[in-house]
């Protein structure tokens, strides 16, 4: 890990659509610059919050393009590789890491379930090796919530120990504290991501190195102080603890569209539906008494 900067924040970045379900490269470029300059120190690209797995290959060229052109460096760019197939992994992977982009986000192969240790581990290796000497900067995502395959703390110090150089670290979704607790502890030289944003400031003082966080589109700023400061903010977690009851990734797009005054930004891609307007309305409040004098995202 020599030689590399503290990870710090980074905005789980959402994925804006247009009325006909394309996605708007244009308010992406500027959400994606726009959470950079609030604190954010890169955005991650095709993770859960930004629907990734509804996003086609032509797509993430289109998307990787624009923010290239719109100033956004490949080296503040974290890009998520959601695979079962190892051939389709590596040319995700190595198409990400060959353009100089910060780290890349890879799920474990999700399609058959209670899979064994050896067998994930397998595949992660089948990955590596076909990666050669493009591997490297390789965030292992757990969040068996989505995946039904969770990383257990034996596997992730195998891959750790097995490939020094390549495995940098770990995103924790798994939303259980004792469990990162232990994963914190046993961390060695890796870095430990905490998606759960009420466990985020514990977590970077026992030694976490920030986070990949969906609020991250929604108030940066608060959110880099428990990334980075180890702070606590009860307000934040009684947000999150809201967005929590509801299907996560869509009301993640209705805050941000109440935030910058742009509905727009509610639509999702199916399966996923738009938060329903109730549900929506009550997030703004409690986001607006939590934030009330919270820097507006429009522009």
């Amino acid at each position: 890990m020599s030689g590399r900067d503290r990870f710090g924040l980074s905005a789980a970045l959402t994925t804006p659509f247009d009325e006909e379900g394309r996605i708007d490269l244009h308010r992406l470029v500027g959400h994606a610059r726009r959470c950079l300059d609030r604190g954010c120190d890169s955005v991650t690209l095709f993770g859960t919050t930004g629907e990734g797995a509804s996003i086609a290959a032509d797509e993430r060229v289109a998307v990787f393009e624009a923010l290239i052109a719109g100033g956004v460096a490949p080296g503040r760019l974290v890009v998520g590789v959601g695979e079962t197939s190892v051939g389709t992994a590596v040319l995700r992977a190595r198409t990400a890491l060959e353009a100089g982009v910060r780290a890349v986000l890879m799920l474990p192969p999700f399609y058959f379930k209670k899979p064994s240790d050896t067998g994930v581990f397998d595949w992660y290796a089948a990955v590596f090796a076909g990666l050669g000497s493009a591997a490297r900067d390789v965030l292992l995502y757990h969040i068996p919530s989505v995946t039904e395959v969770p990383l257990s703390l034996a596997l992730v110090r195998r891959l750790a120990d097995a490939f020094p150089g390549v495995v940098r670290g770990v995103k924790d979704s798994g939303c259980d504290w004792p469990a990162t607790e232990k994963l914190l502890a046993a961390r060695g030289g890796l870095e430990i991501l905490v998606g759960d944003e009420r466990d985020l400031g514990r977590a970077v003082r026992n030694g976490g190195a920030g986070a990949i966080s969906g609020m991250g589109n929604v108030c940066p700023e608060r959110v880099r102080r428990l990334a980075v400061e180890g702070a606590d903010d009860p307000g934040l977690n009684a947000l999150v603890d809201a967005v929590l009851k509801v299907p996560v990734t869509p009301a993640v797009k209705a805050l941000v569209a109440h935030c910058t005054g742009d509905a727009s930004w509610a639509r999702t891609r199916p399966p996923l539906e738009p938060t329903p307007a109730a549900a929506a309305t009550e997030l703004a409040g409690i986001h607006d008494r939590v934030f009330p004098d919270a820097r507006s995202g429009r522009g």
